[in-house]
């Protein structure tokens, strides 16, 4: 029996677990360029990503620029709800290709509560034995976490955080930013904040950080590790576009700049990859609240069938009414 048990523990030593960090926070907090970050920084770490989307229409992946690393997407809910099982069944089978891989990124939806996904490397035996969970980094946006305070996801994201990313420091005030880490260090005293600018931080300061502490995770929460399902707020909802053609550049500047005036405060986010006056590149869309970014993304691929893909997440949304205003800026 002590030989058996010494064989054990041989293959368990050399067994290397893969550290893992969870990147989460509420949508549009700069989530994707922290993950663009880590995957074209010289780092010397060959990393594997997975993706949670909410909504049916997968983008993520094509926002995440310059990754030669594998991306993989779950759609169509959320990490921490109906496709928990997915992720976990998708980290075993990475554990087949572990040679290939030296740290694993999760980046969650927006709307996850991270609770069940830390959750999910303690019930589950193989990422109990192949993984280490490294961090929960949480990225805060600034200027719009404000009306989103009081939401649970946005609460649980912060008091779970091992670090986080005190982001979009440019668009706010000293005295706003001293309020608001104020709040957050009294929400939780034991993460790192850092100040960031579009998620520009040393890499060390994110990856390999060894932050993660269970005994931390419980005293937030006791409960945390049992099966005790939890709630989104039912009036935010994902509408998701896709429509073949091109896009009319002009039709849509106007078309978005009265969306944003009329109803920008409850569209938390929005994403899209467009085709937009046939030109030889995807135009990349993204927006949060009022804040619109466009600019020019991957090339279109000889014979690629270019399609418009949109996603739009927010509380109270008019599905017909967003779809027929997108529809009106084809050529």
């Amino acid at each position: 029996m002590r030989a058996n048990l010494r064989g054990i523990l041989s293959i368990m030593l050399l067994a290397k677990a893969i550290p893992v960090t969870v990147i989460t926070g509420y949508l549009g907090s700069g989530k994707t360029t922290l993950l663009n970050r880590i995957l074209t920084y010289e780092h010397g770490k060959k990393v594997a990503v997975i993706v949670n989307e909410f909504g049916d229409v997968g983008i993520d992946g094509q926002l995440v620029l310059n990754a030669d690393e594998e991306i993989l997407e779950m759609n169509n809910g959320c990490i921490c709800c109906t496709v928990r099982g997915d992720l976990i069944r998708m980290i075993g089978n990475l554990m087949d290709k572990q040679e290939k891989f030296d740290h694993l990124v999760i980046e969650t939806t927006g709307l996850a509560d991270p609770a069940p996904v830390i959750q999910s490397f303690f019930v589950d035996e193989t990422m109990r034995a192949k993984t280490e969970l490294d961090a929960i980094v949480t990225v805060v946006d600034a200027k719009h976490i404000w009306e989103h305070w009081d939401s649970s996801e946005a609460q649980e994201q912060i008091a779970f955080a091992d670090v986080i990313l005190l982001n979009k420091i440019d668009l706010v005030s000293e005295e706003v930013l001293e309020t608001l880490e104020s709040r957050i260090r009294a929400m939780n005293a034991f993460a790192k904040v850092h100040r960031t600018q579009n998620c520009e931080l040393a890499i060390d300061a994110i990856l390999g950080v060894r932050a993660f502490d269970l005994k931390n995770a419980l005293s937030i929460d006791p409960d945390f590790l049992s099966e005790a399902a939890h709630e989104h707020d039912e009036t935010v909802s994902s509408i998701s576009i896709v429509e073949s053609g091109a896009i009319s550049s002009n039709k849509l500047s106007t078309w978005l700049n009265q969306l944003v005036q009329a109803q920008g405060k409850n569209i938390f986010r929005m994403k899209g990859i467009l085709n937009v006056d046939d030109e030889d590149r995807r135009f990349v869309l993204q927006g949060v609240h009022m804040l619109l970014d466009g600019r020019p993304g991957k090339a279109w691929k000889p014979n690629e069938s270019r399609r418009n893909e949109m996603v739009f997440i927010g509380r109270d949304l008019q599905e017909n009414v967003l779809k027929q205003g997108f529809q009106s800026c084809l050529l």
